[in-house]
């Protein structure tokens, strides 16, 4: 499903995947917060076509926003290789890991992904070799 939405003008092209952190404090008072709004903080999405109007925007450092159309992309994330399988319906509990230098941390700590949230493994990527000698996968899911 595609949704209208608002990126930055630097980073407004086809092709460009970003993850929705949510509004930010100069948003409140903005007319247009619930366009930028409209989209589900934590998920990924892509930019897969433009539109022809731009908004001035405080928080952007080009001060200007594009209109575009944006589709939701799977996230990649690490889970326990137990419950890695395709079409499995489970409830996020974030990693109890704390080695920020692991190449996996982001995967495994996922920002914005809130523990209880539900979520459907789409693929199995590939294992992965957890410094802590975890079995764990790298999947593909959505919320």
């Amino acid at each position: 499903m595609v949704t209208i939405a608002l990126v930055g003008k630097r980073n407004a092209r086809v092709g460009y995947e970003f993850q929705y952190i949510g509004l930010s404090h100069d948003c409140r008072e903005c007319p247009l917060k619930n366009v930028c709004g409209s989209l589900e903080q934590g998920k990924i999405y892509r930019v897969v076509s433009m539109r022809d109007k731009e908004h001035p925007c405080r928080s952007h450092d080009m001060n200007s926003v594009a209109t575009v159309e944006v589709e939701e992309m799977p996230a990649e994330i690490v889970v326990p290789r137990k419950i890695a399988i395709e079409g499995t319906i489970f409830t996020y509990e974030g990693s109890k890991c704390d080695r920020h230098n692991c190449k996996y941390y982001t995967e495994c700590n996922i920002m914005g992904l809130k523990n209880g949230t539900r979520l459907k493994i789409e693929k199995i990527i590939e294992n992965v070799d957890c410094p802590d000698g975890r079995q764990l996968s790298k999947v593909l899911v959505r919320w």
